[in-house]
C-alpha cells in the first residue's frame, strides 16, 4: 500500500458575505475532490491544540502525527534546518520578513511578495550594514528570511506579533515587547534607513510595486530537539515537497527526504502539476509522498477571495486529477492545515475538513469537499496529531 498526503494550506476559512454566505471550499469548483468524497471517509479535526498558536509550524506538526504540546519549541528554527542554518546553545533565531510600512501602519507583510532576485540583494544589504559576529542575515524565499543573534538567548523571550496577523494596524502596539525586546526593535528600526537607500526599492516603486522598507522580527526561538523520525513513528518511509522552508524543516526534522522539484514555490505561480507527478514519482521507492501546497494561505493572507478559490481549483485540476489517475493501491489524506478565513487575513484556531479515500476507507452520505459537508458527517478527530495513526492503519500515534 502507498500513501499520499496533500495539504492545502490554508484552504479552509468562513461564510463569505459578499458570495452569498458560502466559503471559499464551498466557491470552488472541484470534481475530482468531490468525486473522491463521494467515494471517501469526510470529517473534521482541529490541528492547533488550545492555547497553542494556529501557525501553520503547529498545525502542520499535528497533522503529520507529532504531538505540538510536546514537541513544537518554536517555527523559526525549523525554517532553519530546511535552510542549512545552525543554531548553537546560546543562540537565538527570528523569522525575518520584509515588509512595507507606510503611515506608522502594516502596508504589506510581503512586501508585496517581493521575489527572491530583489530579495537577496536586500538581505545582503542589511548584513552589511547591520551584519556582526553577533547578528547575522540569512536569505530564504521571496519576503521569508532568517536572523540569527549570538550571545543574546534572551530575546527569545519577547513577545513579537506576525505582521500578517496586523495587516493595514496602527504597527506601534505591535513592535517585539518585555524582556530581550530592545535589541529586536533597535534592529528593526536600524533596518529602515538601510532599505530606504537600496537601489532595488527605487526600481520597486519606480515600476509601481510595494518597496521593501523594514525587517519584521518574530516566531524566535533556540535550537530544536531531536524528535523520533516519522519511520520510526509510522513504519513508513516519507518524502515530502513542499514551497516554503517551514515544511522543508518539518519534513527533515521528522527524517523525511526533500524533493527538488523545479518551480514549486509559494504562490500562484506554483508548479501545481510537477509537484503532484514528482511526489507520486517517488512512491516508487518511498511509501508516503507529502505534498504542500502554500498558494491558498496566501491568498488568504492577503484577503483575495477570487485567488483563494482560483487556487484551491489549480489544486483540483493539476493535483488532485493526477492523483485519481495513479495506477495501483493508494490511500490519500487530503486536509488544510488550519483556517485562513479572507476577512480577517490570518490563521483561525478552528476546526478544519479532512478526507480520507482509498482501501478500508468507504463512503459516506457526503458530496462535496466543503466545512459545511465535513461538519454534517459528525465524523470528528478531536486531535489532530491522532490523524495521522487513523490513516496509516493504527501504528501507533505521537502523543508526547
Amino acid at each position: 500500500m502507498k500513501y499520499c498526503i496533500l495539504i492545502m494550506d490554508g484552504a479552509a476559512g468562513w461564510p463569505l458575505k459578499e458570495y452569498g454566505g458560502k466559503t471559499t471550499l464551498e466557491l470552488a469548483y472541484t470534481p475530482n475532490l468531490d468525486a473522491l468524497v463521494c467515494e471517501g471517509m469526510l470529517g473534521m479535526t482541529n490541528n492547533v491544540p488550545l492555547g497553542m498558536e494556529p501557525s501553520s509550524a503547529v498545525a502542520c506538526m499535528s497533522l503529520l502525527g507529532y504531538n505540538p504540546e510536546g514537541y513544537y519549541k518554536g517555527r523559526a528554527a525549523i525554517e532553519a534546518i530546511s535552510m542549512g542554518v545552525p543554531i548553537k546553545r546560546g543562540e537565538a533565531v527570528f523569522r525575518c520578513n520584509l515588509v512595507a510600512l507606510r503611515g506608522g501602519r502594516m502596508w504589506s507583510y510581503s512586501s508585496g511578495h517581493i521575489e527572491n532576485e530583489e530579495s537577496y540583494q536586500l538581505v545582503a544589504a542589511l548584513n552589511e550594514h547591520l551584519g556582526s559576529d553577533t547578528v547575522q542575515f540569512y536569505p530564504g524565499v521571496g519576503y521569508r528570511h532568517l536572523l540569527k543573534i549570538k550571545g543574546h538567548a534572551e530575546t527569545t523571550h519577547a513577545e513579537c506579533t506576525p505582521p500578517h496577523d496586523i495587516s493595514g494596524k496602527v504597527v506601534a502596539k505591535y513592535l517585539p515587547r518585555g524582556r530581550g525586546s530592545r535589541l529586536l526593535n533597535r534592529l528593526m528600526q536600524d533596518s529602515q534607513k538601510v532599505l530606504k537607500q537600496q537601489p532595488v526599492n527605487y526600481q520597486r516603486v519606480a515600476r509601481g510595486q510595494i518597496p521593501a522598507t523594514s525587517i519584521w522580527l518574530f516566531w524566535g526561538s533556540g535550537p530544536i530537539p531531536k524528535v523520533p523520525s516519522f519511520n520510526e513513528m509510522y513504519k513508513l518511509n516519507a518524502v515530502l515537497t513542499s514551497g516554503v522552508d517551514l515544511l522543508c524543516g518539518l519534513g527533515m526534522m521528522m527524517g523525511m527526504e526533500i524533493l527538488d522539484i523545479a518551480g514549486v514555490t509559494d504562490n500562484m505561480n506554483n508548479n501545481f502539476a510537477g509537484q503532484a507527478e514528482g511526489a507520486l514519482d517517488a512512491l516508487s521507492v518511498h511509501d508516503l509522498a507529502v505534498i504542500h501546497v502554500e498558494a491558498p494561505d496566501e491568498s488568504g493572507h492577503a484577503g483575495n477571495a477570487a485567488e483563494k478559490i482560483a487556487a484551491i481549483e489549480k489544486i483540483d485540476s493539476e493535483i488532485v486529477s493526477r492523483i485519481r489517475r495513479y495506477k495501483g493501491e493508494l490511500c490519500l489524506l487530503v486536509i488544510p492545515d488550519h483556517p485562513t478565513p479572507v476577512e480577517i487575513c490570518t490563521h483561525v484556531a478552528e476546526a478544519v475538513p479532512f478526507l480520507m479515500w482509498g482501501p478500508g476507507f468507504g463512503a459516506g452520505t457526503a458530496q462535496r469537499f466543503t466545512e459545511s459537508e465535513a461538519r454534517s458527517t459528525e465524523v470528528l478527530i478531536s486531535k489532530g496529531h491522532d490523524i495521522m495513526g487513523c490513516f496509516v492503519g493504527g501504528y501507533g500515534y505521537a502523543t508526547s
